[in-house]
């Protein structure tokens, strides 16, 4: 089961400068080695259901050692018998705006 999902997370106990805590859960996201693609407002990785899982679920265990409260969205995008969405979804667009 192929998705891609967008996890945004951070702590919401930090003060005002959170790209140390954000740039932990990017590492491990990272470290995976699942497809993903960092951006601005948050990481998409794309991979089986629970590959991706276990990612979003060793993000949020790695800053609950530290933050008390912690702000966590994640969307996904299941489509069956798919993969290289992340590139692939990107590509369909830009070819429609040439």
């Amino acid at each position: 089961m192929s998705v891609i999902a967008e996890l945004s997370i951070f702590p919401l106990d930090k003060g005002v400068s959170l790209s140390p805590y954000v740039a932990r859960a990017v590492s491990i996201v990272q470290q995976s080695g699942l497809s993903h693609d960092f951006g601005p407002m948050g990481t998409c990785i794309e991979g089986e259901w629970d590959e991706v899982m276990q990612v979003v679920s060793s993000c949020f265990k790695d800053l609950a050692q530290d933050c008390s409260r912690i702000s966590m969205s994640l969307k996904v995008d299941y489509v069956q018998d798919r993969t290289g969405r992340l590139q692939s979804k990107i590509a369909s667009v830009q070819e429609k705006l040439t």
